[in-house]
């Protein structure tokens, strides 16, 4: 069965940087999207962005435009999360999840396989 495996959260101060990695253990039809969802404590989860295995675009919650971008590395199986200019309101635990084709990437209803998350704090 395939699997997510989130890793790279942590601590860090508010304007620090972090990247998180999501390793699939096995390839995914190119077809397929890759999306980071977080979760605030008490809150909903929610989309942060979202890519495919081919081609160039991308999609953003307007919350981390400007400072998080996703990437991907087909060769490894993995795709990343670089997190800049970090706000205590980014605090959650963040989770990966693979999307079939024609899903709405915007919304978790749309993906269909879900790592177990990684926790990323922001201190102020």
């Amino acid at each position: 069965q395939v699997q997510l495996v989130e890793s790279g959260g942590g601590l860090v101060q508010a304007g620090g940087s972090l990247r998180l990695s999501c390793t699939v253990s096995e390839r995914i039809a190119s077809s397929y999207a890759m999306g980071w969802f977080r979760q605030a404590p008490g809150k909903e989860r929610e989309f942060v962005a979202a890519i495919w295995w081919t081609g160039t675009r991308t999609y953003y919650a307007d919350s981390v435009k400007g400072r998080f971008t996703i990437s991907r590395d087909n060769d490894k199986n993995t795709v990343y999360l670089q997190m800049t200019t970090l706000k205590p309101e980014d605090t959650a635990v963040y989770y990966c999840a693979t999307a079939p084709p024609g899903r709405d990437l915007y919304r978790e209803s749309g993906y269909t396989l879900w790592g177990h998350g990684t926790q990323v704090t922001v201190s102020s």
